[in-house]
Order: C-alpha cells, then structure tokens, then sequence
C-alpha cells in the first residue's frame, strides 16, 4: 500500500478503525523502543530551507543509554550525552537540531497523546534502505502541528518524520539515509577535544508563579518556571515552559519600564515567536511566546496571561 500524504488524512478521505488501532500500537511501541535498541546511522535535517546532516551513535546497555551525535558539514559540532542528559557540547547547533527531533529520546505516553492526537496507519513505506511503516499523527484541534512518520519495521525507531501544517506544508524535516543496528565500538561514542562539559542544574516547576496564563490549548499544561536575568536589560525576566506531552512552547515576560517597544510576531519554519505589550498594575509588560505551535494560538496565549499562581488546565 501507498503512503498516502498527511494533508490527506487531515483532510478526513482516510476512515479506517483498524489502521488506526495498528497505529496505535506502533507509537506504544515506539514510546519505549530508542530505551531499549543500540543503533547508528546519518540523517539529514531540514528547516525553513536549510538543511544539515549528521551521525549518530546510540549504545544501550548496562542500565544506560549513551548518545553521541556529530554534524558533519560546516564547522564541527557534537554532543554527548547518557540518559538524556548533555555531558558536552562543541557549540549551540548540534543541540539545538536534537532538540528539534521531536520523537527522539522521548518517553511520552501514547494513550494521553491520542486525546489531542489522532494516530493513522498510511501504508509501507521504505527509508535509508529499510522497511517501514508510516504512520499520520493528527492533531484533535488548530493548536498543534501534525507529523508524518515512518517507524522502522523490525525496531520501530523514526527513520523520517515531516513535521506539516494544516495545510499539508512542509515546516520540518528529519530523515536517515543510513541506519544500522550492528554492534558500536566504543571508540565511536568517544567525544572530541573541542566537545566541552557542561553543567545544567535541573529546576523543578514552580507552581508560585507570580505569572499564570487565562487561556491554554486543551492538553497543555504548565511543565516549569523561574527567573532568568534579561539580555537586554538589567530586569528580571519570568519564563514559563508548557507542553502537551509532545508539543512545547515556552513565556518570557519582561517589564518595560517606559520602554517603547512594539508588538512583534514571526515565523522559522515550525518555530514562531509573538510579542505582545500587556498592561498591568505595575506598568506595561512585554510578553513573548516561542515554540512550535501555530501563530495564532501563540499570540492568544500571550494575551492571556496574567499576574497570579493558579494556571489554566486545559
């Protein structure tokens, strides 16, 4: 069977109970697979135009799971990490781009995605020289993107993924051109010299916000916040992450203090940022919301929020 394309299934022409309940049990498998299966490869990766590509290794054992990931044109650039964590990084690229690989190294829960997600079987599907099964992850609403992903048939880690609009355009890509699950040299897992320790304290979310949000997606929900000196000025500013077990967005809220600055909102491919000027009891506030969530949903976000602990759940 054809892969059909996603705009298809978005556009309701595809009703099939049982694909759907094969789906299903892909993305269960899924959800654990990259915990359990020792692999590397080259992907290429392509945003707002732009393409890169890279190497990856990835050895599970011994109760952990160690991950080296390489780009391999322009400068070089590499990142380390064990069990999800960055032990080190040559500069700001790499990690960016495997932050930017949705399905990658995530333990999500399908069946709570499948309330804001409906999971489609599309057809076979043949990636990096291997057998696949493609699969549509829908969004319920206008508030999150939607995915096309082909799942290798024998390990059911994402060989591609295209991340699309409700429109069925192309916003971000990932895909290997070669995968192999033949047994790592050590030596491979070895960072470079320029690859530089890092040190990232973990915070915990603050349910004392001084910020909350009126309004937020169904699904969403608040993940973490504190306070982070401003770049631009001597302010502190307040952040707040929210997700839905998928999708992420992130609030800065800056005071202004008579400062003229205008509204703002732009869009990188799957990425948007929207600036709005609010007013408060102690002055006008500039509020940013960045993430891969459509605008719209981006700049109502941004005028919801207000000064209080108790955040919207939705």
């Amino acid at each position: 069977m054809r892969v059909l394309p996603l705009y298809v299934v978005i556009g309701g022409w595809l009703s099939m109970p049982a694909l759907a309940a094969d789906a299903g049990a892909w993305m269960e498998r899924l959800a654990t697979a990259e915990h359990k299966q020792s692999y590397a490869g080259t992907f290429v990766y392509e945003r707002n135009g732009s393409f890169s590509s890279h190497a990856v290794w990835q050895q599970v054992g011994d109760g952990r799971v160690q991950e080296r990931l390489l780009q391999l044109d322009g400068a070089p650039a590499e990142v380390l990490l064990v069990d999800g964590h960055v032990k080190c990084a040559t500069d700001d690229l790499a990690a960016q781009v495997r932050e930017a690989q949705v399905w990658h190294g995530q333990r999500f829960d399908p069946k709570a995605l499948s309330e804001w997600y409906e999971f489609r079987e599309i057809g076979d599907s043949r990636v990096a020289g291997r057998a696949a099964i493609a699969l549509a992850v829908v969004p319920r609403d206008q508030h999150r993107y939607g995915f096309e992903l082909h799942l290798d048939r024998d390990t059911a880690l994402p060989l591609k993924s295209l991340m699309l609009n409700e429109k069925g355009q192309l916003l971000e890509r990932f895909q290997f051109t070669h995968f192999s699950t033949d047994a790592i040299d050590q030596q491979q897992l070895t960072a470079g010299a320029a690859c530089k320790s890092l040190s990232v304290s973990k915070r915990e979310a603050s349910p004392s916000s001084v910020w909350r949000s009126d309004w937020l997606p169904s699904g969403f929900k608040l993940l973490d916040a504190n306070e982070r000196p401003s770049p631009a000025s001597s302010e502190m500013v307040s952040w707040l992450s929210y997700g839905d077990g998928l999708a992420k967005f992130s609030v800065f809220l800056e005071p202004l203090r008579g400062a003229l600055v205008e509204d703002a909102r732009s869009q990188m491919g799957p990425t948007v940022a929207v600036s709005k000027r609010i007013s408060t009891a102690d002055g006008d506030v500039m509020v940013t919301v960045v993430g891969e969530i459509p605008l719209g949903t981006a700049e109502r976000v941004a005028l919801s929020m207000r000064v209080g602990a108790e955040q919207a759940q939705r």
